[in-house]
């Protein structure tokens, strides 16, 4: 068999022929010992210009919303319809263990077959189920649905008129299909699979109302497999309300949030005056359309504008910084390292060994980019004409075109980058490349961008080494977590906490790494956690979360708070890293 034909045979199916169109996504009310069937299966679902074989729950993508009250337990019988074993993982839901949904708590569901789940919910907030068997396809494909539960205290949140779960995504879209996939091993690992078509609520162009003086509570979760999103509604005003789950500390007006993937944020919109806004993405460079609201002059009733302007400090998070006082400055009780690990093989003849993320970054040697950090890849020296740089050859010959001698590519980069147009970044990358969106609105970067996103650096906002990461598998590049205390590093580490136990968990994220870069550190039902401070700073607002984004070279305190006994996980939640071994297991004693 040819290699094409072995790579065409590796591939998931992508044909549509014969599906079913993705339908709506429902919104399922459920009651305290209420039975639900869940189906995964492929749809065939439009996306843009192009239609593609999608998977889904229950028909649709994302899969139903599922509301229920705080401490209601749930049936959910789940039938695998689709194209490998699968499991469903309740993410940041504190439930019985062997319900967890991954494969050190249950054998998979085989295609065909059945498994049922009991799922409790003890926390108001929103959470949202997902694979978490090669997660890096099935979230990609479509399989992720929301859980709200609401709270027993109608006082919890602030006051509002409606509620609205808005998931947010990415998909990476070439010749009119969803990019493939190998069915062998995972590829994108070293940044994850970027998309170039951004989704909200599973639509490239969603279209929202409401209504003059509406309060509109947005739960928004970021389901991509490795895009940080970074939320703005220019024209309204938001007030920062909850996070993973459940309420913060104090109450805060904002311009924007931050969502890590998989983490949620609770955000109240008052929309003051008619018009069309739009929700925004916003990078460093760039500034992305997710969605568009239409507020119609016809005023919300009742009138809410003056308790939306209350901040309120809320009294149970206030006691838990009273609790956690002592652990602030006391050592930590585990310390994990995130570390990659490149090996790429070099490739015949002469190289150079450059960035791929800068590539005007180029040695005679090997070593790290000054710019990120990033260990230098060996490439193979490639000539080009000056004037005429889609001439190119193996060798030093000369320019057809204009008669020039070819010169060593990396010296035309480098010329280049020194006066400050990098067109070589460009060819390589493409502006806009098929790997990454375009930047609504033209190329020019948003105003003021750089002066407004202070955050900015730490967080990978593009695929920038596009070719690179397509070729990168857990065969050459092994994200790891590395317990310091011991040396142990992904599966080979052996926690063990009883229930009752505060943990305090140091996570460092290496500079000193093949491939520095942002990681979502997310921990499974055995309990919740708290931020304490990050690179020394104590967190000001404290809030329950199961996933903490950590950015390139940053430290992060966080205390577990153990509750549920059993084998749990912990990983890095860039569905690739998390595919290729970034993830570790931890036993908790009654």
């Amino acid at each position: 068999m040819s290699d094409t034909r072995k790579e065409l045979a590796d591939r998931f199916p992508s044909e549509t022929e014969g599906l079913r169109d993705a339908g709506p996504t429902e919104i399922v009310d459920l009651a305290d010992g209420d039975e639900l069937d869940l189906e995964i299966a492929p749809v065939r679902k439009r996306i843009g210009d192009a239609t593609v074989r999608m998977l889904a729950y229950n028909g649709s993508v994302p899969g139903p919303t599922l509301r229920a009250p705080e401490g209601a337990k749930l049936t959910v019988h789940v039938t695998n319809r689709g194209d490998l074993d699968a499991t469903v993982h309740w993410h940041g839901i504190r439930l019985e263990n062997r319900y967890d949904g991954t494969h050190e708590t249950q054998a998979p569901i085989p295609v065909g077959e059945r498994f049922t789940y009991e799922v409790q919910l003890p926390d108001p907030g929103a959470y949202w189920y997902h694979p978490h068997i090669r997660e890096d396809y099935g979230q990609e494909l479509g399989l992720y649905g929301n859980l709200l539960v609401v709270p027993a205290d109608p006082e919890y949140w602030p006051r509002a008129h409606r509620e609205l779960l808005l998931t947010l995504d990415d998909v990476l879209l070439e010749d009119g299909r969803i990019a493939p996939f190998s069915a062998s091993e995972t590829t994108h690992v070293a940044m994850g699979r970027f998309g170039n078509v951004l989704l909200v609520a599973g639509e490239t162009e969603l279209a929202l109302e409401a209504r003059r003086g509406e309060v509109v509570r947005l739960f928004l979760t970021n389901t991509a497999n490795t895009r940080v999103f970074n939320v703005a509604l220019p024209g309204a005003r938001l007030k920062l309300v909850g996070s993973d789950s459940g309420r913060y500390e104090h109450e805060a007006f904002v311009d924007e949030v931050l969502i890590a993937p998989s983490e949620r944020y609770v955000v109240d919109v008052l929309f003051e005056e008619p018009g069309e806004l739009a929700l925004e993405h916003r990078t460093p460079e760039r500034t992305y359309r997710l969605a568009v609201v239409t507020v119609l002059d016809e005023p919300a009733e009742p009138p809410l504008a003056e308790a939306f302007a209350e901040l309120r400090t809320n009294a149970d998070l206030a006691g838990e910084r009273e609790r956690i006082h002592p652990y602030l400055d006391a050592p930590p009780d585990k310390m994990l390292a995130f570390v990659a690990e490149m090996g790429l093989e070099e490739p015949e003849g002469p190289v150079v060994y450059a960035c791929p993320m800068h590539p005007a970054v180029v040695r005679d040697e090997p070593g790290t980019c000054p710019e990120c950090g990033m260990k230098l890849l060996a490439k193979a020296v490639r000539y080009i004409c000056p004037m005429h740089p889609e001439v190119a050859s193996d060798a030093p010959d000369r320019c057809p075109e204009c008669g020039m001698k070819l010169v060593p590519e990396h010296l035309v980069a480098a010329a280049v980058h020194e006066h400050g147009h990098d067109h070589a970044h460009e060819r390589e990358h493409g502006l806009p490349h098929e790997g990454r969106p375009e930047h609504e609105g033209g190329e020019e970067p948003a105003h003021g961008a750089h002066e407004q996103h202070p955050h900015a650096q730490g967080i990978e906002w593009e695929d920038d080494m596009v070719e690179v990461n397509r070729l990168t598998t857990p065969a050459n590049t092994r994200w790891k977590l590395v317990d310091r205390a011991t040396g142990s590093a992904n599966a080979a580490i052996d926690w063990s906490f009883r229930v009752g136990d505060q943990v305090k968990i140091r996570l460092v994220n290496e500079l000193d790494s093949d491939h520095p870069m942002p990681h979502p550190f997310h921990v499974h039902g055995a309990g919740r956690f708290l931020v304490l401070s990050r690179d020394g700073a104590i967190e000001p607002n404290l809030v329950w979360k199961d996933t903490v984004l950590v950015r390139t070279g940053e430290t992060v305190d966080i205390l577990l708070d153990v509750t549920h006994p059993g084998i749990w996980m912990a990983h890095c939640h860039i569905a690739e890293h998390h595919e290729s071994g970034m993830m570790l297991t931890f036993t908790v004693e009654p």
